[in-house]
């Protein structure tokens, strides 16, 4: 059986490094490239897994909890997908009912190992791991605040740049939409506004794609 190779990569991290923010970061680049459409996609409940052990493992009972509760709604109804994935979702569903009790009673982040059936997806990623220096299946190490806590070190200029670029486009359009539908209620048809200068034009251009404005 062929599988991601980003499937490998967030079970080696997973299990390996118990990296439970990298797994995150994998999966998702993944889902987004695969299925970004699909917001119930079991690719979706796989990394909300992994964000509910980050959160478990810090501290964050509440965002663990609630986290987990998607999960397990998600990949309640996912069993054909995580069998190709080689995994036992019967198993997987009761580890994870078994790990969202243990939440709720709010006992200590326990590491989790999911449950593989197909023993060649195993070797392959024991392999991977042991080319890497990880142990497979080892316990997290509590005492690495570098791995507990590794989204306070992550650069996010990138994304704080682009949630920036769309508020600017969408305070841009807000004012822009409002002069549209003026035009519109009163009379002026679509071709006269065509037909019109240049500002226009790209008034309709900025309305149907994210485009900055043009400089005066």
């Amino acid at each position: 059986m062929n599988y991601p190779k980003d499937y490998l990569s967030f079970l080696v991290h997973f299990h390996g490094t118990r990296d439970y923010f990298e797994c995150h970061e994998i999966l998702e680049e993944y889902w987004k490239d695969t299925a970004p459409k699909e917001r119930d996609s079991h690719w979706v409940g796989l990394i909300q897994i992994a964000v509910a052990l980050y959160h478990d493992r810090r501290g964050n009972n509440q965002g663990a909890t609630r986290t987990l509760a998607k999960a397990i709604a998600n990949l309640r109804s996912k069993k054909v997908e995580l069998q190709q994935l080689g995994l036992d979702p019967e198993e997987l569903l009761n580890l994870l009912q078994n790990t969202y009790a243990r939440m709720l009673s709010k006992k200590p982040y326990e590491s989790i190992n999911l449950p593989i059936t197909d023993q060649e997806l195993t070797v392959q990623c024991q392999a991977i791991c042991s080319q890497e220096g990880y142990i497979w299946c080892t316990d997290s190490d509590m005492a690495n605040l570098s791995l507990i806590d590794k989204h306070l070190k992550r650069d996010r200029s990138d994304v704080i740049s682009e949630r920036a670029r769309q508020l600017s486009l969408r305070k841009n359009r807000g004012p822009l939409l409002r002069v549209v539908l003026y035009f519109c209620s009163h009379g002026f048809k679509l071709l006269h506004i065509c037909q019109g200068s240049f500002p226009y034009i790209h008034l309709l251009l900025i309305l149907c794609q994210d485009i900055a404005p043009l400089e005066p």
